[in-house]
Order: C-alpha cells, then structure tokens, then sequence
C-alpha cells in the first residue's frame, strides 16, 4: 500500500448483468455465470493527498468471464477531461488500489482480480442520480450511455424499493436497488438492459467505507 490519505465522498452508480439483487452482493455466483459491468461516480467532495478532487466524475468497465473472484478480469477507467494532470493521476493511483489497504476497498480488491488494464480514457463525463427515487442518467462522450430507473413489481406495475445493507462491505454500506441500462463501446463493450443497477452514497478511503 502506497500510504496517502485520501477520501473520496458522492454519487455511485453501478449497472452489472447480474438480475435486480445482484447475487454477487451475498457471495453467491453471478446470475450467468460471469461479470460484466459499468460503475460510475460523481465526486462532491474528495482529496488525495493536497489534490482535490471536488466535482470530478469518473467511470469505470469491467468485465470477467467467470465470478470476480475468480480473477482474469479486464478494466478500463474514464475520467473526466476537465481534471488537472495531478487530479487525474490522484484517481487513477485510487483505482489501482495501491493506495487501499489489502481488501479494505472494492478498488484494491477489484485491481487485484485483473489481468488486462486498458490504457484510460479522458473525455466529458456527466453523473446525475437521485437515489431515494432510484434514478440516473450517465453520459461518457459518446462512448458510454447508461441510466438505472426504479424495478416494477410485475402484477400491479408500482414501483417496487429494495435495499442492500453490508455492514462490512468494501464498497458502500447501503445501496438502492435499481434496474439499469447501459450501451457501452470501447475498449469493453457493454449491453446490458433491465438488469441490476443500485445507487449509493459513496464516502470511502485507504482503510475503507466510512459509516
């Protein structure tokens, strides 16, 4: 671990091809058997070290071709174009994970289960959620299209709210749980439509989710 304080505190969207509920989020095997996903996160308030990083969005691929545990993944990082050279290398030193402590973050523990790094992508990112109302909409350039909307109980058609609870997980202490939709076309193409999204409030740092 690379020892700089840094916290980073917003908005997080997560659309995987796993169904609304996402068995990855109880340690059981993903609904078909492998990962694929799109993560995207709006940043309130944050700093790495002297850097901040207040207002910057950035977003993530990923896929697996087996559960995430399993490893041999492929990731690639996209980061708003408006940030400084300092502020991009600030979030790309997050996402390594070498500035976690070992299996404190989803960022050290994801970084961890890759094999294929693709080179970074700076371009205009837009993040916008509500997630009480289950809610967003996600733009990169003209790469990545994604939005998550409330799941709809299918006999009466009202919307239906759930939420995932992990007291001692390394992403977020509580989520909504969403359907999402995302189109995506680099370097790790992504469709996925109705399938499982949730939306957090992200507050997390070298030695884990803040609670």
């Amino acid at each position: 671990m690379d020892k700089i304080d840094w916290r980073i505190k917003g908005f997080e969207f997560v659309n995987c091809n796993c169904d609304p509920g996402c068995p990855c989020q109880f340690n059981s095997r993903p609904t078909h058997g492998n990962c694929e996903a799109l993560g995207a996160f709006r940043i309130e308030e944050g700093y790495f070290g002297d850097t901040r990083l207040d207002g910057l969005s950035f977003a993530m691929t990923l896929k697996w071709p087996g559960a995430i545990y399993e490893g041999n993944g492929q990731a690639q990082a996209f980061i708003d174009d408006s940030a400084s050279p300092e502020q991009r290398d600030a979030i790309l030193a997050i996402l390594s994970g070498e500035t976690s402590e070992p299996g404190a973050t989803f960022f050290n523990v994801f970084a961890s289960t890759m094999t294929t790094m693709h080179e970074p992508v700076f371009c205009p990112i837009e993040v916008s959620g509500d997630i009480d109302g289950r809610k967003a909409v996600v733009k990169v350039a003209d790469l990545i299209e994604a939005s998550g909307k409330p799941v709809l109980n299918p006999v009466t058609g009202e919307e239906f709210r759930g939420r995932i609870e992990l007291p001692h997980g390394f992403e977020y202490a509580v989520a909504e749980v969403a359907q999402g939709r995302t189109s995506a076309h680099s370097n790790i193409p992504l469709e996925l439509d109705g399938s499982h999204c949730h939306m957090a409030q992200l507050d997390i740092g070298p030695s884990g989710v803040y609670r």
